[in-house]
C-alpha cells in the first residue's frame, strides 16, 4: 500500500514537472516564465498603487499616532547633523572632504525611512497621489490635516534635539562647534537660492519614495544614494535643515526672523513644489491612462 502511494506521488511530481517544462506559444516553458516574472521589476502602475495605498493608510491614522511618529522622525533625522559634525572633526581639510561628510547626512534618513516614521517631505508624494486620483473636499482636508500634524511634529522633534545638544553636557564643546560649522551654510543662502535648492531636495525625496517599492533588499542603498546627493549638491531639506537652523538660533548665530523668513518659508515652499507639483504630477501622468 505504501509502495503504491509512493509510486503515485512520484508520478504526480513527474507530471507537474513535465507541465512546467512544456513550451507555450511564446516558446518559453512555464518555469521559465515564472523565473522572468520573479526577476522583473514592478510595472509603473504597480509602483503607483503601492505608493498610493501607503498614502491612504497614513491619512487614515489617528492624529496622536501621526504626531508621535513625526516627533520621532524629527529626533531621528537630527543624527544627520551629528554624524556630519563627527566626520568633519576627524577628516583633514581637503577638497574631497564634503563628499565624505555628506555620508553622515544620510544616517538620519536611513533611521527615519526604515523605521517607517512620519517625515513631512515623504508625504508630499504618498498622500498626494490618492488625493489626485480622487479629488474631493474630504480628501483635501485629510491631506491638509496630515501635512499640518506631521510638519509641526517634525519641527518639535528637531527643536527638542537642538535644545538637548545646546543646553546639556551631552556633547563636547568641540563637537558642538563642529555642528555649528556644518550649519553655517544656512546663513549665506538667499531667498530664491533656498527656494530652488528646496525644489531639488523635494524632487529627490519623492524619487526615493517612488524607488523604494521596487528596491526590495536594496532599500538601504537607495536611501543613502538619494540623500547623499541632496547633501553633496547643496540642496535644502526643511526637516533636516531645521535642526541646523535651531542650533544657530539657540547659539546666537541667527535671528528668529531670518530663520523663519529666509530659511523655513522658501525651503518649505521649494520642498512642496519639488515633491508635489513636479514629481507627484509626473508620476500620476505616467499611469493616469492605465489605472
Amino acid at each position: 500500500m505504501a509502495t503504491r502511494q509512493s509510486r503515485q506521488a512520484k508520478e504526480r511530481g513527474k507530471s507537474a514537472s513535465s507541465r512546467a517544462d512544456e513550451r507555450g506559444p511564446s516558446g518559453f516553458t512555464r518555469r521559465e516564465i515564472e523565473d522572468v516574472e520573479e526577476r522583473s521589476s514592478p510595472r509603473t502602475p504597480v509602483i503607483y498603487e503601492i505608493v498610493c495605498r501607503v498614502g491612504e493608510e497614513e491619512m487614515a491614522r489617528p492624529v496622536t499616532s501621526l504626531w508621535w511618529s513625526g516627533v520621532a522622525a524629527g529626533l531621528s533625522i537630527s543624527f544627520s547633523l551629528l554624524a556630519q559634525a563627527i566626520l568633519l572633526m576627524h577628516l583633514p581639510d581637503a577638497p574631497w572632504r564634503p563628499l565624505v561628510t555628506s555620508l553622515g547626512y544620510t544616517s538620519g534618513f536611513v533611521m527615519v525611512v526604515l523605521a517607517r516614521q512620519q517625515l513631512f517631505t515623504e508625504n508630499t508624494i504618498t498622500v498626494v497621489l490618492p488625493v489626485m486620483a480622487n479629488f474631493n473636499r474630504a480628501n483635501v482636508l485629510r491631506l491638509v490635516r496630515m501635512w499640518g500634524v506631521v510638519f509641526l511634529a517634525n519641527m518639535a522633534g528637531t527643536l527638542v534635539a537642538a535644545i538637548f545638544c545646546t543646553f546639556t553636557p551631552v556633547l563636547t564643546p568641540e563637537l558642538r562647534d563642529s555642528m555649528l560649522a556644518v550649519s553655517g551654510h544656512l546663513q549665506h543662502l538667499g531667498w530664491l537660492e533656498a527656494l530652488f535648492r528646496g525644489v531639488g531636495a523635494g524632487f529627490l525625496i519623492a524619487a526615493m519614495v517612488w524607488l523604494l517599492p521596487g528596491a526590495e533588499s536594496a532599500q538601504f542603498h537607495v536611501i543613502v544614494l538619494m540623500t547623499w546627493l541632496i547633501s553633496t549638491a547643496g540642496f535644502t531639506h526643511v526637516v533636516a535643515g531645521s535642526i541646523e537652523a535651531f542650533m544657530l538660533v539657540l547659539n546666537g548665530q541667527m535671528g528668529i526672523g531670518p530663520m523663519l523668513g529666509d530659511f523655513f518659508a522658501p525651503v518649505l515652499i521649494g520642498n512642496v513644489i519639488g515633491g508635489t507639483a513636479l514629481f507627484a504630477l509626473i508620476a500620476y501622468a505616467q499611469v493616469m491612462q492605465e489605472i
